[in-house]
């Protein structure tokens, strides 16, 4: 498992983020606080405080480089 700080603070940025990891077959939670959802649900993500940077548990043992590529851009 690999954990990475994201920020989503724009609608959009929240939709482009959930296009991109459903790409994926790996399971991915987002933890703010002691709420942990599931990161490839919009409705989820929109129940967290997306003011401050949320970390990204990325479940996968390999490729992670391919996961972490694509979710540069939201990287903090």
């Amino acid at each position: 498992m690999k954990t990475v700080k994201i920020s989503l603070n724009s609608i959009d940025k929240v939709k482009s983020f959930v296009n991109d990891i459903t790409k994926f077959d790996y399971d991915f939670d987002l933890v703010s606080g002691r709420y942990v959802i599931d990161a490839k649900s919009i409705m989820g993500i929109f129940s967290l405080d997306l003011s401050k940077p949320i970390d990204l548990n990325i479940h996968a043992e390999e490729d992670v480089a391919d996961v972490l590529g694509v979710l540069a851009q939201y990287t903090v």
